[in-house]
């Protein structure tokens, strides 16, 4: 459990290098009712720094499954107005933002995967402005997260102490072992920065994707691509770190331009649900075949929410060596086993992934190649033999990765 000092520091860190809040300035926090001293610490933090107000919306997984278990379709999907209008508030008065992400992969597992699924889709529809203002930076937010019981038990099974154990991973991954971590995020951050550079001054037209588990993926890249790093800018010019921990850098595929096979790497928790072993065949750019050994039901679900998620929306490129990879733990959380892995996304790209995207229409955006979604849904894709190639216009190529891991 992180408690004490470690709390104070972790909370510190997330309110300055995550979502930089700015004294005035007010902040919701999403957090596991169970985990409520994060909230506490978070809060008082903030308050510390100067914010104006800080909400706190709890967060509850067994009211969840009793929900889902015993309502009724029409029920599920039905999301109150007020709700939708306090998300687009945020936004409206200049709020940061945390969603402290700790759900267990297995909570939902006996629920009928056609409620979630609507459920879920309504949820994106409903707040599809709130999602898209997030994706183009109109405000600073973070995903973070902490240890939970279920959660820990998920992924230390045979441990004596599972909540400790996953405890002392994520403070690792946060580089909360180290003497000043505000220090050691920033020179991370400019690697993950240099790395960035490097790819927006090569301007690679398209990305082959190769290992030997069966993942053959030819993914062209939008119009005016930019590769983004850690440190984003919102749109009051302020920077922010979206996802704590993080090691990738990232861009937007064209909409029409992917071609081929890919093969999961590692397992993805959906809604509380798990996909696993799963293959997606692309064909100009949409989805014509998939299949999946665990969970095939709730990935038909997803890839269906619309025509945005018959589509890629990110690439990401991240090393076998990253500290998250060579840890070796399988966290059945999206949040870091993306970041063990080079990855891609099905549903929305983000806007701000191509120049002056955050000031282009929707239909301007299209025409760059940027997919739209209601879902943006990362899997991991990256093997300890992944081969990575660019291709420029005039076709010369270039090794990007070789055996899993950079070759720049």
């Amino acid at each position: 459990m992180i408690t004490g000092k470690t709390l104070t520091e972790y909370a510190r860190l997330v309110l300055k290098i995550g979502v930089n809040l700015q004294k005035g300035q007010g902040l919701e926090i999403i957090c596991p009712v169970e985990k409520r001293e994060v909230a506490h610490a978070l809060a008082e933090e903030a308050y510390k720094v100067g914010a104006k107000i800080v909400q706190v919306r709890w967060h509850d997984e067994i009211i969840d499954k009793i929900k889902y278990t015993y309502a009724d379709i029409d029920a599920l999907t039905e999301v109150p107005k007020w709700y939708v209008d306090s998300k687009n508030y945020l936004v409206k008065n200049g709020f940061c933002y945390i969603a402290v992400a700790a759900d267990d992969p297995a909570a939902f597992k006996d629920v009928p995967s056609e409620k979630i699924a609507a459920a879920a889709k309504a949820r994106a529809k409903a707040l599809k402005k709130f999602s898209d203002e997030v994706m183009s930076n109109g405000l600073r937010w973070c995903v973070v997260s902490v240890p939970t019981l279920a959660w820990a038990k998920q992924v230390f099974p045979d441990s004596k102490n599972p909540e400790e154990a996953l405890s002392e991973a994520i403070e690792k991954t946060m580089r909360l072992d180290y003497p000043d971590p505000t220090s050691e995020w920033q020179k991370h951050i400019e690697t993950l920065e240099r790395r960035a550079n490097f790819l927006n001054s090569a301007r690679f037209e398209y990305l082959i994707f190769e290992n030997s588990l069966g993942t053959n993926l030819k993914v062209g890249l939008a119009d005016e691509h930019l590769w983004l790093s850690a440190k984003e800018i919102a749109k009051d010019g302020k920077y922010f770190v979206a996802n704590m921990p993080t090691e990738e850098v990232f861009t937007a595929p064209h909409r029409l331009k992917v071609d081929g096979v890919l093969k999961s790497a590692m397992p993805l928790c959906e809604n509380g649900q798990i996909i696993d072993g799963f293959t997606i065949t692309f064909k100009k750019g949409k989805i014509v075949d998939f299949n999946a050994e665990k969970g095939y039901e709730t990935l038909k679900h997803l890839i269906e929410t619309d025509d945005g998620t018959m589509r890629l929306g990110e690439v990401a490129l991240i090393g076998k060596n990253s500290p998250i990879a060579k840890s070796g733990i399988l966290f059945y959380n999206t949040l870091f086993d993306e970041n063990a892995s080079c990855h891609l996304a099905i549903g929305k790209a983000y806007p701000t992934t191509v120049k002056n995207g955050d000031k282009l229409s929707p239909k301007e955006l299209k025409e760059k190649g940027l997919n739209d979604s209601a879902e943006h849904v990362d899997f991991m894709i990256g093997t300890s033999d992944l081969s990575v190639i660019g291709i420029k216009k005039d076709g010369s190529k270039f090794v990007l990765f070789k055996d899993g891991e950079w070759a720049i």
